[in-house]
């Protein structure tokens, strides 16, 4: 059996120092073993990284799509407590010069979301669902 855990993402980067200075920016709080060519954030839930696409595609064997303008077949989510706060969390996204692709929209019911990319494209969904439940460091439980 594999434990049915993800503990770790990590993004690769084209230009780490203006992703690293982006996450910064949105107020997320950085580990204490984050390098130059490295940095881990903390999250309610899984940590977040930032590493060279070059050094992450050296390990695999795998080619590198250049430039940094196709859809990477990933995207990850920010699940709020409130509507407002998608709302809110795409202001001060728009104020650091992200991409909002989807504006907040209630396409159902009381659902609530918005898409951005950051400045390197990856996709990122904050959403507020109804029916989700998170744990006591915001984590979630069920959507």
């Amino acid at each position: 059996m594999v434990l049915q855990r993800l503990s770790l993402v990590t993004i690769g980067c084209y230009d780490l120092p203006l992703l690293r200075k982006f996450y910064n920016n949105l107020g997320w709080e950085e580990t204490d073993h984050g390098y130059v060519d490295y940095a881990i954030f903390k999250t309610a839930g899984v940590l977040l990284s930032l590493y060279s696409v070059e050094k992450l595609a050296r390990d695999t064997g795998l080619e590198i799509m250049k430039p940094n303008t196709f859809f990477k077949g990933v995207t990850f989510s920010i699940n709020v407590d409130k509507p407002i706060q998608v709302d809110e969390t795409i202001e001060v996204v728009r104020g650091l010069g992200g991409n909002i692709i989807i504006e907040p929209n209630e396409p159902t019911g009381s659902f609530r979301s918005s898409t951005f990319a950051d400045p390197e494209n990856n996709i990122w969904e904050v959403a507020y669902n109804p029916d989700s439940t998170f744990d006591e460091r915001g984590a979630m439980l069920t959507i």
